[in-house]
């Protein structure tokens, strides 16, 4: 049996289909730009998509089911060998699987001009394809503890097609149970992935410099904390509206603070690749507070800002700190932060924070303006910095 090197080695076609991460991250990242240039343009009224979902309903749509599951792909299709001890995926399959991701962008842009069945179909292969995949991998490894990421796929896939069938009866898509299967669905990716790596991350960096006080070992307190989220996410699909979700998020957020507090994320100043991964995390605890505050502040803070928190701040944050720590480590490159790595940092973390103001104070659509103007330049960044290093092959150490 080859090893992953060696299959690795065997592929002499196009060096961007060599690993899982290269194509979907380098997508991710022209999705993210191109997606909000239109979003823009849609406001203003330069653009009119052909597509049969609202504005609205087109924005959310591709930021959970375009960009975050070409990300959430190229991390996965890295991740689940080390994982599995398996063989990794690369060459025609990784292009088969960006071509559906290809082909759903496509469909739904256009689906004004398709049948709305046409347009479901081709927008829930991608994801489809990808569960099985990923679910053959972890099976076949007997990878069990690591099939809640598939199912977690499932879920988004499940959420994808609640979504159309929503477009479909006529209803508000981007506040329906669709989107919140799908959100719910990323959100608990984002605590199970980011509660494995942000501590051992850290835990490595810290005792490369010396440190001695350690983030705490994942334990019975993580599981509370995950299940809390859990029930909490589960809560919310179903009783968006109800006093207990709004109080199970806040006591999610709560726990995941804590937990968040145990990783010593203070003491990784010096070394923003690292210290981003706890901003992301962080976002992310605070998204199910936000949640939990929006119920009780009627009025004064939108669920749609809160929502935003998890999206831009939680998810954005936390796929651009692996998509940049991943891009760098796979491809020979040392694991630091230039100063132009920490600008995409910046940028993201600002448009975090600018979108919750916009949120609870005014000028609401200036300062929507200026959100997207700073997740505009941390993607412009991304594409800007890596393309060159995902294109290309990796440094040879030593």
């Amino acid at each position: 049996m080859k090893t992953t090197a060696q299959q690795q080695r065997a592929w002499t076609g196009p060096v961007i289909l060599k690993n899982g991460f290269r194509l979907f991250f380098l997508m991710a990242g022209l999705w993210a730009v191109l997606a909000m240039v239109l979003w823009i343009l849609t406001l203003t009224g330069a653009v009119s998509l052909p597509s049969a979902l609202d504005p609205v309903s087109w924005h959310a749509h591709e930021f959970l089911w375009g960009y975050f599951t070409a990300v959430m792909a190229g991390f996965l299709l890295t991740a689940v060998p080390n994982w599995t001890g398996r063989l990794p995926v690369v060459g025609w399959p990784v292009a088969t699987l960006a071509g559906l991701w290809l082909l759903g962008r496509m469909a739904v842009a256009v689906s004004a001009w398709l049948p709305p069945v046409v347009t479901t179909l081709a927008d829930a292969a991608f994801l489809a394809g990808l569960a099985i995949v990923l679910g053959r991998e972890i099976i076949i490894g007997r990878n069990w503890r690591n099939l809640m990421v598939v199912a977690m796929v499932v879920l988004l896939l499940i959420g994808n097609i609640l979504y159309h069938l929503e477009v479909i009866m006529g209803a508000y898509a981007a506040e329906d149970i669709g989107l919140r299967v799908g959100l719910g669905a990323a959100v608990m990716l984002i605590l199970l992935i980011g509660g494995r790596v942000t501590p051992s991350f850290t835990r490595n960096w810290m005792v490369k410099q010396g440190l001695t006080k350690l983030p705490a070992s994942l334990g019975r307190f993580d599981q509370i904390a995950l299940l809390g989220a859990g029930v909490a996410v589960i809560s919310w699909i179903f009783a968006p509206t109800a006093t207990l979700t709004a109080e199970l998020n806040l006591l999610a957020g709560a726990l995941n603070l804590v937990r968040l507090a145990r990783w010593q994320g203070h003491k990784t100043w010096r070394e923003p690749l690292v210290l981003v991964l706890h901003f992301g995390f962080g976002f992310t605890a605070i998204g199910f507070l936000s949640i939990g505050l929006a119920h009780f502040s009627t009025g004064v803070f939108a669920v749609a800002g809160a929502q935003h928190v998890w999206m831009v701040g939680g998810i954005g944050t936390m796929t651009l700190a692996m998509m940049t720590r991943a891009s760098l480590g796979h491809s020979g490159r040392a694991l630091t932060a230039t100063p132009s790595i920490s600008l995409i940092y910046f940028a993201i973390i600002a448009a975090t924070l600018t979108r919750f103001a916009a949120g609870v104070f005014e000028p609401h659509d200036l300062l929507i303006s200026i959100a997207g103007g700073f997740w505009l330049l941390a993607f412009g960044s991304f594409v800007v910095i890596f393309w060159p290093i995902l294109v290309r092959a990796p440094i040879k150490r030593g």
